[in-house]
């Protein structure tokens, strides 16, 4: 079955006629949730079954931001709360291994959540360092301030994931902490030297090079590219991300309707894809974007293909044992009951 380059959204709760008979006829790699889509768990559920039947795969990835704090999708009275990165890096212990256990809970007890609705693919852990100077946008999604402190809990979250059979994506890969501004409404510039990135922000993103996912950033590096963000530059995929980073997972762009990046849909994937992304990204629903972003994208390539069968390998098909009530008591004695 011939499958194309891309990761869609929907509009609503349910798919509409129309957006079922565009994805049977294009047949994306996955697909994504946001809070426009979820409603309950059985609506949820009934989503991605529904999804997953357009494109005949019963195991096609299923992608939702579910961080914690104020990047959530799922919300209470149907789900719990989750803190933010900041707060597992805050957490105060005798013990330094408190932070990353409570951490990789956390992320099982995610995995929990969303594989009983369908979800397999979690876009966590952020991987970004922030720059006190940086835009906020990442700000307390961040889970600390150092290279060292993000990495090594960035890890715990994806384990967390992965042994409750879900994908995590480590984003946003080479690093969004040093942008000054939002790249869902322009386009950041960052002016660092190159060894102050590969020591600081690149960092992380290198301790985790094995995980099996990542998302690019909308950020122009001038010392990499001074005309093209990550997401659309050859020279940040090909030198960073793919030899000096060492990432040769499944590289997705963030999301093309976000206004850092130029051009119309179609050239911002052609762009994309050409630059060496795997995928490309589309969340909005909309129906007009949606065609132009396919009128752009190809079928997986041959190199994207073997990524994504070593992605697919990596969900386990027998999830770690979990008590959940046990799990969720401790994780919520661990924050004093603060995300109950």
């Amino acid at each position: 079955m011939a499958i194309s380059a891309a990761i869609l959204g929907c509009a609503g709760t349910a798919l509409l006629a129309e957006e079922a008979a565009f994805f049977r006829d294009v047949k994306p790699w996955g697909f994504i949730l946001f809070r426009r889509n979820i409603e309950s768990p059985d609506q949820v559920r009934a989503l991605t079954a529904a999804l997953r039947a357009t494109v005949g795969r019963d195991d096609a990835p299923i992608l939702i931001d579910q961080e914690g704090g104020r990047v959530a999708r799922l919300q209470p009275p149907h789900w719990k709360t989750y803190p933010p990165g900041r707060a597992y890096g805050a957490l105060v212990a005798n013990d330094p291994l408190v932070a990353r256990e409570i951490t990789r809970l956390g992320a099982r007890l995610i995995a929990h959540d969303l594989t009983s609705l369908g979800i397999n693919v979690d876009c966590v852990p952020v991987l970004d360092v922030p720059d006190p100077k940086g835009h906020e946008i990442i700000g307390d999604r961040a889970y600390g301030d150092t290279p060292e402190q993000v990495a090594t809990l960035g890890r715990a979250a994806a384990e967390g994931l992965l042994a409750g059979g879900v994908l995590p994506i480590i984003k946003h890969i080479p690093g969004h902490g040093r942008a000054m501004s939002d790249s869902h409404l322009e386009l950041p510039v960052v002016k660092a030297k190159l060894a102050e990135l590969e020591a600081r922000d690149f960092a992380p993103f290198r301790v985790l090079s094995d995980m099996p996912m990542a998302m690019t950033a909308h950020v122009v590096y001038t010392a990499i590219d001074r005309g093209r963000p990550a997401t659309t530059s050859r020279k940040a995929i090909k030198k960073i991300i793919r030899e000096s980073i060492g990432f040769d997972g499944l590289l997705m762009s963030d999301d093309l309707s976000m206004k850092a990046l130029s051009g119309d849909f179609r050239q911002r994937a052609k762009d994309s894809l050409s630059a060496g992304c795997d995928v490309v990204l589309h969340c909005n629903g909309d129906m007009a974007e949606m065609k132009a972003v396919m009128s752009g994208v190809g079928k997986l390539s041959r190199e994207a293909k073997r990524r994504v069968q070593a992605v697919m390998a990596r969900i386990v098909k027998v999830p770690e044992p979990l008590d959940v009530a046990e799990a969720r008591a401790r994780f919520d004695a661990a924050f004093n009951g603060q995300f109950a």
